[in-house]
């Protein structure tokens, strides 16, 4: 194996070797605590601009198919693994994680320490790193991590949004469902989605419109939206001024809107409240969330590095959900306006389906809305 060394911004390094692409890459070192789901974690759009350290030991044993794919590519900056599996034990893989990431151009670290990785990380928090193949010397690779962005302040959407606004259409859209009498038809807003939010509206017969992360109010309401949704993505949400200019003159249509992740966070900021940038993050398929509504806990899959701010938050917005490891805001919803939003993903892929029946609150949502003709049914 070819030797290859991972550098942290404060000059902590580790030597381990190669896998996936030879080459050099940059960005902001977090660590996912998922046993599996690493096929979905590499195509998730919320990770560009990271290098992701995955907790369990062994990673790719199952290898990678084109099924469970999130995104039209893998994301990541690069990937750190204790040990990747060369062995592939999985009917529906089609390759290698080692081939996989050759054929992306992903860099990888493997047969480092990633426990004592992960512990530097919470104890420092995240910070820009590179892993190279091609560098032996680790303070010449630090020299060039300190000149490479930080996350603080970095818009991202735009480099993983579409080009142009498509239908998303599925086998399952072509079978209502029985719980959804309605075609209802729903505009998202594409800041990195994933492929299976899609699929969780369809499952409901919605017709959803997928749009460019930069698309004007004006466009997304001559479309004709029974509900506007928001996806998860990258970046620092307070970098995109524009796009919550855009969010707050959707919110004054009255049109249900649905936030995730991202989506929860420019939500939060279009209603006057702030948000921060967290320690080392949520990013795993393991975080306890406590519904305020219901007082039904629930684990859910997280993937973000950034959160709402309690204290900011106007009196018209109402916390409805709050992670139990730390008590940060996990769920908003508006008193008088259909919006309502969660920092988490209800989508899964990977992680549990605990929070699936967000999708279905959202159809129920639109259903009670348009039956009052436009009258705010919460």
């Amino acid at each position: 194996m070819n030797k290859a060394i991972l550098v942290l911004e404060d000059g902590r390094t580790f030597h381990g070797a190669s896998f996936g692409a030879d080459g050099e890459t940059f960005g902001e070192m977090v660590f996912n605590t998922s046993m599996s789901g690493y096929q979905e974690i590499l195509t998730d759009p919320s990770y560009a601009g990271q290098i992701v350290c995955m907790t369990y030991p062994l990673i790719g044993n199952y290898g990678v198919n084109e099924a469970d794919v999130e995104s039209r590519k893998a994301w990541v900056e690069g990937f750190v693994v204790r040990e990747a599996s060369r062995i592939v034990s999985n009917w529906r893989s089609t390759e290698s994680l080692d081939d996989y990431l050759k054929r992306n151009s992903i860099v990888g670290i493997e047969h480092i320490d990633t426990r004592a990785l992960v512990r530097h990380i919470r104890d420092k928090g995240a910070m820009r790193s590179g892993i190279s193949t091609i560098e032996s010397d680790p303070a010449k690779l630090l020299e060039r991590i300190l000149t490479s962005p930080e996350m603080a302040n970095r818009e991202l959407a735009s480099s993983v949004t579409i080009g142009d606004r498509y239908e998303y259409a599925s086998e399952q859209s072509k079978i209502q469902n029985p719980k959804s009498k309605m075609d209802y038809h729903i505009v998202a807003y594409d800041f990195g989605v994933k492929t299976n939010s899609l699929r969780e509206f369809s499952k409901f017969g919605c017709r959803v419109t997928v749009v460019p992360a930069d698309t004007s109010a004006n466009d997304v309401m001559a479309l004709k939206p029974d509900g506007i949704f928001l996806s998860n993505g990258p970046g620092d949400p307070s970098s995109m001024a524009s796009v919550i200019d855009e969010i707050k003159k959707l919110a004054e249509t009255q049109t249900p809107m649905f936030g995730i992740c991202l989506g929860h966070q420019l939500i939060g900021s279009a209603f006057g409240g702030e948000t921060y940038k967290l320690k080392f993050g949520h990013r795993g398929g393991n975080q306890p969330i406590k519904d305020l509504t219901t007082g039904k806990i629930e684990i859910a899959s997280h993937n973000h590095g950034f959160a709402v701010d309690r204290d900011s938050l106007p009196a018209d917005v109402e916390i409805t959900h709050v992670n139990l490891n730390d008590d940060t805001v996990a769920g908003l919803r508006h008193k008088t306006l259909p919006v309502f939003s969660v920092q988490y993903h209800p989508e899964s892929a990977p992680g549990p389906h605990d929070s699936e029946y967000l999708f279905e609150r959202f159809v129920e949502l639109m259903s009670r809305y348009e039956s009052t003709k436009g009258a705010i049914v919460i």
